[in-house]
């Protein structure tokens, strides 16, 4: 059975899109930036918009019945080599133990405010085998 989570972002209906699909024990985490979707604010800095990210995805993973520590995979989208530390200071901390597989790609992202972009791929009780 699939199920798919929404946070409400209106991306989401513009694009077509689902935050998360869950489709058995995988749960699939869409590209997410340092929005807060409440008050559709960004923060000026990477590192913020980083910690925003994971705040996001965190809450999309709960909802799908997994949590960050399953996290299997994560690729980062940056759009500048400079803002590398704060992202790395952001979700160093996060992952330290749970150490997914992971990527990093310098890019352009489709909005000039975003420079973070984070996307995960999750296997429920991944936290429990490792």
């Amino acid at each position: 059975m699939v199920t798919r989570v929404s946070t409400g972002s209106p991306f989401e209906k513009t694009f077509g899109y689902s935050r998360a699909v869950r489709d058995g024990e995988m749960v699939y985490v869409s590209g997410t930036t340092g929005y807060d979707y409440e008050t559709m604010t960004m923060p000026e800095g990477a590192g913020a918009q980083a910690k925003n990210a994971l705040a996001t995805i965190a809450k999309a993973l709960e909802d799908a019945g997994a949590a960050i520590e399953d996290v299997v995979r994560v690729v980062y989208y940056v759009t500048d080599t400079a803002f590398v530390d704060d992202v790395v200071a952001a979700v160093g901390p996060v992952f330290a133990d749970v150490r997914p597989a992971a990527s990093m790609v310098v890019c352009g992202l489709i909005k000039p405010e975003m420079k973070v972009e984070i996307e995960v791929t999750a296997r429920i009780g991944a936290a429990s085998s490792q």
